[in-house]
């Protein structure tokens, strides 16, 4: 993992009670993970499927593992198939934050723990899991929206006083998207100058950031700044930027969210201006929690990564180590 993102900051002062699972597994003990993944949407994605499935494989946890293709029908049917399969424990990263308590009520009732990763959900009854692992997204979302505002000036390319952002949004409905919006509107705030003139969902894909990039091009005549939730729609924007006749990074600045190594070659080489860190090397951490969850232990309710952010030179510094 790279300098910039190790270790794990703990949130929260409670402690989430250990369900204990369906094994008195010890610490020595292989237990059986069922992992239901959102997809493969993205090179963030992949390289958090890798750690995953490294990690397990290392510390010798069976992992049953499904891919959900971005779609929550999927991912309930697979969390219904690991509390058939009387799984020790049950991990999955939310396509979107609502519609789980019902699945996650039958995990309870079958005494199968559950551990949250990369994304929340939105529930009055946090019983349903043992834990969160992941990023702050609204953390993310402030970051970007601090870079702006300090770099307004230089955003406002045509020097009219007005800085005009196009977002490309993450698949509705989804945490990082909710809260990298909310993030970065509140930070903006306190520039009069920044505007939101369009935004929409390009699904974390880059052939969606790029669909969606090609219709702001086409209907926002001056566009200044493109933020984008994830690296790979802001791969995609750069595409169609670059097709329109314009130049990237500089005709239009670009803000993006993620730090993998295809968004920091970019960034290196100045088509992307800024990137926030969201870091997909989750694969330790979950496998630490699964075990103690398992044997009862209690862990924290939220395990928050440890992420920074990125400028040109220190994209040219980071890539050499860059494991993802």
């Amino acid at each position: 993992m790279s300098a910039v993102a190790v270790g794990a900051v703990l949130v929260g002062s409670l402690a989430a009670c250990g369900g204990g699972g369906s094994s008195d597994a010890s610490d020595d003990d292989s237990i059986t993970m069922g992992f239901a993944q959102v997809g493969a949407e993205s090179g963030w994605r992949t390289a958090n499927t890798k750690s995953i499935k490294d990690t397990a494989k290392q510390e010798g946890v069976t992992l049953k593992f499904s891919d959900a293709q971005q779609k929550q029908e999927n991912q309930i049917k697979a969390i219904r198939s690991y509390i058939q399969q009387k799984v020790d424990v049950i991990a999955f990263s939310p396509v979107v934050e609502t519609g789980w308590d019902t699945v996650l009520q039958e995990a309870k009732r079958a005494k199968i723990p559950v551990i949250l990763t990369d994304r929340s959900v939105d529930s009055d009854d946090t019983s349903l899991y043992e834990t969160f692992l992941g990023s702050d997204f609204v953390l993310e979302g402030e970051k970007a929206g601090d870079w702006l505002v300090e770099n307004a000036d230089e955003a406002d390319t045509d020097k009219n006083g007005a800085v005009k952002v196009v977002q490309l949004e993450g698949t509705t409905g989804a945490a990082p998207a909710i809260d990298r919006a909310e993030g970065f509107k509140e930070k903006i705030s306190a520039d009069p100058r920044i505007e939101i003139t369009a935004s929409q969902t390009g699904d974390f894909t880059r052939d969606g950031g790029k669909k969606v990039m090609e219709s702001f091009l086409k209907s926002q005549p001056d566009i200044d700044v493109v933020y984008a939730h994830n690296d790979d729609m802001g791969l995609g924007a750069i595409e169609a930027i670059e097709a329109a006749g314009k130049t990237p990074g500089t005709d239009i600045k670009i803000i993006t969210v993620d730090a993998v190594k295809d968004g920091m070659t970019a960034l290196a080489a100045g088509k992307i201006n800024f990137i926030v860190e969201c870091n997909p090397l989750l694969g330790p951490q979950l496998m630490d929690l699964a075990k103690k969850v398992v044997n009862g232990e209690d862990v924290p309710e939220r395990v928050v990564t440890e992420e920074t952010t990125f400028d040109q030179e220190q994209a040219k510094a980071a890539l050499p180590d860059r494991q993802y």
